[in-house]
């Protein structure tokens, strides 16, 4: 499982993790706390589903949800950087999207799903457009954030800063 292959990074390396979710509803934070020892690599998370928590806790600037929406890169990598800050962590990660059944447009269907991840290294955010029922959609936006995360603990390194 691709979780048991982060936290063994992780641990391996001392690093700590946190997380900022919006369309997950908390399922990163879960599958992170899942194991026993959670504490040795997690910090905490933020379920910000409102856009007043995206933008009070975890420092998301107001003029980038208007001009962007909730469901942007630009909001995605401000979650993962602003949770990676308020929890002082060397790794974060983010996920906003569109989970359904309904709330997407032309633009942004259902299923479109921005993830984040806030590193020594700086923000990266990829786009997902997944299909399927709700359930399904959260689930498969969190496989792909604990995939980018493992991609970033790969290359990562934290030269002493956090």
């Amino acid at each position: 499982m691709v979780v048991d292959e982060v936290i063994g990074l992780l641990r391996a390396r001392g690093w700590r993790v946190a997380t900022a979710e919006s369309c997950t509803g908390g399922r990163l934070a879960a599958a992170f706390t899942a194991a026993a020892g959670a504490s040795e690599y997690f910090m905490g998370g933020v379920v910000a589903y409102d856009n007043a928590v995206k933008v009070g806790v975890l420092g998301v600037e107001p003029e980038t949800l208007a001009a962007h929406g909730a469901v942007s890169r630009q909001v995605a990598e401000q979650m993962a950087a602003g949770v990676r800050r308020v929890m002082g962590v060397d790794f974060a990660v983010a996920t906003t999207g569109i989970a359904g059944p309904g709330g997407g447009s032309v633009e942004k269907p259902v299923g479109t799903v921005w993830v984040a991840v806030a590193s020594p290294n700086g923000t990266t955010a990829e786009v997902f457009h997944f299909a399927g029922t709700r359930a399904e959609i959260m689930s498969a936006a969190t496989e792909a954030a604990i995939g980018m995360l493992r991609d970033a603990l790969g290359s990562g390194s934290t030269n002493g800063a956090v």
